[in-house]
């Protein structure tokens, strides 16, 4: 493993030691972020796990298609 000293404010050093638990270090601190990162709304990776959901699928899409503009006259007809 390679280690890379940084240098980070004050500030900084007592925030991740708060979130830091007694078993991990710094650099598990900060991983997490990355990691969570990786799962946060409109990334692509959080994207990418839904690759491949639909895929052999008997689905009707003519059918849903149809049954959402109902749906839509509907809810618009409530609005007016």
């Amino acid at each position: 493993m390679v280690s890379v000293n940084i240098s980070i404010k004050k500030e900084a050093y007592n925030f991740l030691k708060s979130l830091k638990a007694k078993d991990a270090s710094f650099s598990d601190v900060i991983l997490e972020f990355k990691e969570r990162e990786i799962g946060k709304k409109g990334s692509k990776e959080s994207v990418m796990k839904f690759f491949g959901v639909l895929k052999n699928k008997n689905i009707d899409w003519k059918a849903k298609e149809k049954r959402m503009g109902e749906f839509r006259e509907e809810f618009e007809k409530r609005l007016k």
